[in-house]
C-alpha cells in the first residue's frame, strides 16, 4: 500500500434530491446495483490503486453507514491499509456540525496529522466511476501541481449543472464558474478530438481533488480559514496563487445527484455492454460479504435483468431490471424497468403463518404484480394484483407511502401496499 498518499472520502450532507431514499441513511449508504453501497465505489477504486489508506467523514444519517463500513472493510494485521470512520464531533476547538467540504475535512485534520502522507485526495461518496486515482496523481506530480481537479467533458446541455473549469494549453486551470446559465463561449476548453467532435468541450468538475498535504493544512488552518466549501471556496480562490491543474477523465462518470440519475444509473447496468462495468477482473467492486444462497427462479421469463443472491423468483417476466439481494417475487408478476434494492432478512414460517392471519402482505411482492418504471426500497412488503405504472404522466408528489420525482415512482423503505392498490 501507497504511504505517500492519504484518502479522505466525504460521507455526505442531507441528500435532499434523493429523498426518500435518504430518509433514513446518507446518500453513501444508499444500495445501487442490488448488492453494493455507494461508498463502496470509492472505496473499491482507492483500493485498486493501492491507495489503502482511507478516512470516511460522517455526519448525517450515519448509522447504516457506518455499520456496512465496520463489516466490510477488514485487513490483515500486516498491512497498514485501513478505512477508518471519523463521525462529527464536538470537540474544545469546534461545537459545530460539518458546514461543508472543507469545513468537514478541516474539523477532521486532527485526526490525520499523526499518518504521514506527502498528499492528500478527496473523493465523494456518492458517484460512479471506476478510475484509476494513480493516473491521477502521476499527473499531478508530473505537472509539479499543488492542487490537481479531476474533470471530466461535458456538453453544453450538461454544463450547466456543474462546476466548469477553463484550461489552457499547458493542463492548468485558469478560472471557474459554478452553474453557467448563459456566456458557454468563452468557457471551451480543449478536451480533445473525440471529445471535441461530441461536442463535450467544457471541463466540469468531479469533486475529486489531489493536495499537497502541507498547503491542505495551510489552507483550511491559516489561509481560508473561515472557507466552508472546496468547489465553491477554496478552488477557485486558489487559481492565481497556487498551480491547479486538471486531471481529465474520459471514462464513466455520474454523480448520483437526484431520484431520476440514481433510477437510470442503476437500469444501465442491466445493458449487454454498460459503461459501468461490474464484470471487470481489474477493478471489481469491493462489498460486504454475504453467506447468502443462490438465486431460485422458476418459470420466469427474463431480458436484460441483473439479479443479487438470494432471491426467490416466481413471477411471469423480468425485463430491464435489476433485482437486489434477497428479494422475493410472486408468481404471474411482472417486473419492466425497475429497481428492487430486496430485503435485509427472510422472514421465518412462523412470521409467513402470522402474516397470513393478519391479512399482511408477506416481504416482497405478491402475485399479478405489474410494476413499472420504479424503485422499491427494502423491506417493502407488496400484495397481490398491485399495479404501479411510473412515467411522466404523473406529476410529482409525496405520500406517506411513496414518492413521485421526475415519473420515477420510489416506493418507500418499509412500505406495506394492500392487495389491489393501483398508482
Amino acid at each position: 500500500m501507497s504511504e505517500e498518499i492519504l484518502s479522505v472520502i466525504l460521507g455526505g450532507g442531507a441528500g435532499t434530491r434523493l429523498h426518500p431514499l435518504t430518509a433514513s441513511r446518507s446518500k453513501p449508504a444508499v444500495p445501487i446495483a442490488g448488492k453494493y453501497r455507494l461508498v463502496d465505489i470509492p472505496i473499491s477504486n482507492c483500493l485498486h490503486a493501492s491507495m489503502g489508506r482511507m478516512f470516511v467523514l460522517t455526519q448525517y444519517n450515519s448509522a447504516s453507514l457506518n455499520r456496512h463500513i465496520k463489516n466490510t472493510y477488514h485487513f490483515s494485521p500486516f498491512s497498514k491499509a485501513f478505512v477508518d470512520i471519523l463521525a462529527a464531533e464536538q470537540t474544545p476547538d469546534s461545537a459545530n456540525w460539518y458546514q461543508g467540504t472543507a469545513d468537514a475535512v478541516r474539523q477532521c485534520l486532527r485526526h490525520i496529522r499523526p499518518f504521514p502522507s506527502d498528499y492528500v485526495l478527496i473523493l465523494s461518496g456518492d458517484q460512479l466511476y471506476q478510475m484509476d486515482f494513480r493516473d491521477m496523481l502521476d499527473n499531478h506530480i508530473e505537472k509539479g501541481a499543488d492542487i490537481s481537479i479531476g474533470t471530466i467533458p461535458v456538453n453544453e446541455k450538461d454544463a450547466s449543472d456543474f462546476g466548469i473549469m477553463k484550461m489552457n494549453d499547458e493542463g492548468y486551470i485558469t478560472s471557474f464558474t459554478e452553474k453557467p446559465k448563459s456566456g458557454l463561449e468563452d468557457w471551451v476548453s480543449d478536451t480533445g478530438d473525440e471529445m471535441g467532435k461530441a461536442g463535450k468541450v467544457y471541463l466540469a468538475s468531479m469533486g475529486i481533488y489531489i493536495f499537497n498535504r502541507k498547503l491542505l493544512f495551510d489552507l483550511l488552518e491559516v489561509e481560508k480559514k473561515d472557507a466552508t466549501d472546496f468547489g465553491k471556496e477554496i478552488i477557485p480562490q486558489s487559481l492565481e496563487k497556487y498551480k491547479v491543474a486538471s486531471y481529465q477523465y474520459d471514462g464513466y462518470w455520474t454523480d448520483i445527484g437526484n431520484i431520476h440519475s440514481f433510477f437510470e444509473a442503476n437500469l444501465e447496468l442491466s445493458n449487454e455492454l454498460p459503461e459501468f462495468n461490474l464484470f471487470d477482473n481489474d477493478r471489481s467492486i469491493f462489498t460486504r460479504p454475504r453467506l447468502l444462497p443462490p438465486a431460485k427462479i422458476s418459470g420466469t421469463t427474463m431480458n436484460k435483468t441483473v439479479m443479487a443472491e438470494g432471491s426467490i423468483i416466481n413471477a411471469a417476466g423480468l425485463e430491464n431490471s435489476v433485482i437486489g439481494i434477497r428479494s422475493r417475487i410472486g408468481f404471474g408478476t411482472n417486473i419492466i424497468s425497475t429497481y428492487i434494492m430486496g430485503n435485509d432478512y427472510y422472514e421465518t414460517l412462523e412470521e409467513i403463518n402470522q402474516s397470513h392471519q393478519t391479512g399482511t402482505p408477506l416481504m416482497g411482492i405478491g402475485a399479478r404484480c405489474h410494476i413499472k418504471g420504479a424503485i422499491i426500497d427494502k423491506n417493502v412488503r407488496i400484495g397481490d394484483d398491485v399495479h404501479i405504472n411510473g412515467g411522466t404522466h404523473h406529476a410529482d408528489s409525496e405520500h406517506e407511502l411513496y414518492t413521485i420525482k421526475d415519473g420515477v415512482v420510489v416506493i418507500k423503505k418499509g412500505a406495506i401496499l394492500p392487495n389491489g392498490f393501483t398508482l
